[in-house]
């Protein structure tokens, strides 16, 4: 059984109301000191439901769980798909295909995807950017770049790469080289290493289940497993 945030609501409220309504027997319901304690017992339950709440959703938010994936899932092919049950788009995996040529174990990914968050980090993307819903909207927002069929009918050929994870790097160690839009992004200087480890944070943060978010992202199709 599911449980969404109006039963939480719902049985927060009832479980505050008869606790109160016990420990403040006797009372009037006009009197202050009904309200005093039923001020201290609906704070204390809505503060304890508040670490459970933290705790659940650090649990949700972590590698490997119900919908994020481990880091090792950039050995894979990721597509979108759209579940008609859950009535938003999906990620899906396809066989296993490597990145850079090379599959990568379950510590070595985890490495290169922080390294490609703190590659992100440093260079302020997110001024221009967004990700998983943060950020600016100046430039596209990343959470699904990595699934974009730009690359591969626009990037690929325009810097003569054989494979997406090819062209995203030499695009981004240098984006003026390549202009694709009225707005240009400026060079970052960044290295083939931190290139690759961006690359890898991308692949990887497409595969998020972000309950279809962002919003009109075509399809994507991935091999059999």
């Amino acid at each position: 059984m599911s449980i969404g945030w109006l039963e939480v609501v719902v049985v927060t409220l009832v479980v505050s109301l008869v606790i109160s309504l016990i420990l403040a027997r006797g009372r009037h319901w006009l009197e202050p000191g009904f309200w005093k304690v039923a001020a201290i017992i609906t704070s204390s339950v809505m503060a304890i439901t508040l670490v459970l709440l933290t705790f659940h959703t650090v649990q949700a938010i972590s590698m490997e769980s119900k919908r994020v994936p481990g880091a090792d899932v950039i050995n894979r092919e990721i597509g979108y798909v759209y579940n008609a049950d859950r009535r938003a788009m999906e990620p899906v995996l396809g066989k296993e295909v490597g990145l850079f040529g090379k599959i990568w174990g379950p510590q070595e990914a985890e490495e290169l995807i922080v390294k490609g968050k703190l590659v992100i980090q440093s260079r302020n993307c997110m001024d221009c950017h967004t990700l998983l819903g943060n950020g600016a909207y100046y430039a596209p927002d990343l959470t699904k770049a990595w699934l974009d069929p730009k690359w591969d009918k626009q990037i690929m050929p325009m810097v003569g790469a054989s494979s997406r994870e090819e062209a995203m790097k030499t695009w981004l160690m240098n984006p003026d080289k390549y202009p694709t839009w009225v707005r240009k992004m400026p060079n970052l200087r960044l290295t083939e290493d931190e290139a690759k480890a961006v690359t890898a944070y991308l692949k990887w943060m497409s595969a998020i289940d972000t309950n279809g978010f962002p919003a009109n992202f075509p399809e994507v199709q991935v091999s059999q497993k």
